[in-house]
């Protein structure tokens, strides 16, 4: 472990496991899924960060700026279902009728995810990069938020609106922010959609990230998301 990643993982001051680039991402998923598991009982949470050279930069930032994490925290509102639906007008509002009805389609089949794959490497499907996994000590999992303040470029919700909307989640599908890296985020949602409906999730995952759809489905279409989540347990973004 290099200078850089060690003073990055010892300013969480929390327990962290480092795996290497190039290992098995297996070893990290099976490594959150037992501390997600054995952290109901010692009241943390887990969260994994891919440490490529994008995210390290991030890090340094959020460690030299010595973020208030405890302001983050104690800031969260109850507004995160409202700050989807703005964001979900904003970004349909020129719509017509017929517009929004060809957007959400009436497709059956869409991908299902029940594997992390933030911190996998297109080239050989192995770690990216150096992979921390923090047992973070937070009462609530969007508390997490506090800890990595994720967001504010581009179409990417800033820290603020990103904790809110990790509050309404968990309560309403029980699912965990989990995988972070520069530009990409992954939740656990153990509980699926949480018998919610999915045309509906579909949606707050377009307002969330947009790209979700318009990069990330075959179809362009909300239906297409909306039957991968109904069967899944992860939840990606990717925001260009």
């Amino acid at each position: 472990m290099d200078d850089t990643i060690k003073k990055i993982a010892e300013s969480f001051e929390c327990s962290y496991t480092l795996f290497e680039k190039g290992s098995s991402p297996e070893l990290v998923e099976q490594a959150y899924k037992a501390a997600y598991e054995n952290g109901k009982e010692k009241g943390v949470y887990p969260a994994v960060i891919c440490l490529d050279e994008y995210a390290v930069e991030w890090l340094e930032e959020v460690v030299s700026k010595e973020y208030d994490r405890e302001e983050i925290i104690t800031g969260c509102g109850n507004n995160g279902r409202d700050i989807l639906k703005e964001r979900l007008e904003e970004y349909t509002e020129e719509f017509e009728e017929q517009e929004w009805e060809d957007f959400i389609g009436e497709e059956t089949e869409g991908e299902v995810l029940h594997e992390f794959s933030g911190y996998i490497s297109f080239d050989d499907g192995m770690l990216e990069a150096d992979t921390l996994l923090l047992e973070i000590p937070v009462k609530n999992p969007w508390e997490i938020i506090g800890y990595l303040p994720m967001g504010g470029w581009n179409e990417c919700p800033g820290p603020e609106e990103m904790i809110a909307v990790c509050k309404y989640w968990y309560e309403k599908y029980k699912a965990v922010p989990a995988v972070f890296t520069h530009d990409v985020m992954e939740f656990y949602a153990p509980f699926g959609l949480n018998n919610m409906d999915s045309i509906e999730a579909a949606k707050e995952h377009y307002a969330f990230c947009p790209d979700r759809i318009d990069q990330g489905t075959r179809t362009y279409k909300v239906s297409e998301l909306a039957a991968g989540l109904a069967e899944s347990d992860v939840w990606y973004f990717w925001w260009d």
